[in-house]
């Protein structure tokens, strides 16, 4: 079996070895890039199956590589940041990364982040034959098609992902803990903030009023639930 490649782009030599040494332990082939237009150039000649990616670059930031990889790329970003705020995290998320970890981090629990984003990535790339359909709205798993009315909606894998867990489990409501568990693979390292970031994208992207949805709907105190219209 080919290993998968991992891309880590980091302009602190220290950080991106060490970060290196523990994914190669892990089996994984891993390639550093030590400002945003080296990692533009190594996504191009490397290929990886996932990236992971510092916001704060010489020469070209984080924040424009993931918008640069996101236009032709929906492999796995984890990007990190040395600031820990908020702000950081929401416009990582916004722009389509998949996951925020905020620097000093355990490299251990990184690698597990790494090896959750790739299995799912994995798993929802596998051919299946499964289509959720309802009204006015299809999901095609084996596509990865999401169309709603007769509008095709182009979604982020984490976006598609958390609208086939919460579709699969129609009227189930969700705590964030477990929609970090069923779509990110962890709940001992999960921060909530992301699951109501990519919430709130995929509203503005599948609701046809995002601010009163019809279908992804917020259980105050508790969580989030898919409304099947059918029932």
């Amino acid at each position: 079996m080919e290993r998968q490649t991992i891309l880590i782009v980091e302009d602190e030599i220290e950080i991106g070895q060490l970060l290196s040494d523990y994914l190669t332990m892990e089996g994984y082939a891993v390639h550093i890039a030590q400002d945003g237009q080296e990692g533009i150039e190594a996504m191009e000649r490397v290929h990886p199956d996932l990236v992971i990616l510092d916001i704060m670059l010489p020469r070209i930031s984080g924040i424009e590589v993931c918008q640069r990889i996101r236009q032709h790329s929906k492999i796995p970003i984890i990007m990190l940041s040395a600031k820990g705020e908020d702000s950081d995290k929401v416009i990582g998320l916004g722009i389509g990364a998949d996951d925020y970890v905020s620097k000093p981090f355990s490299p251990s629990v990184l690698v597990a982040r790494v090896k959750a984003h790739l299995r799912r990535y994995t798993t929802y790339h596998e051919t299946t034959q499964d289509v959720l359909t309802f009204p006015g709205l299809h999901i095609d798993l084996s596509r990865h098609f999401v169309k709603v009315g007769e509008r095709e909606v182009d979604l982020l894998p984490k976006e598609f992902q958390l609208l086939v867990c919460l579709a699969e489990h129609a009227g189930q409501v969700f705590s964030k803990e477990q929609l970090l568990d069923c779509v990110w693979g962890y709940t001992y390292c999960g921060d909530g903030n992301t699951v109501t970031v990519h919430i709130r994208r995929l509203r503005e992207k599948v609701e046809e009023d995002s601010s009163n949805p019809k279908w992804i709907k917020t259980v105050w105190g508790v969580g989030y639930k898919f409304e099947d219209l059918k029932r």
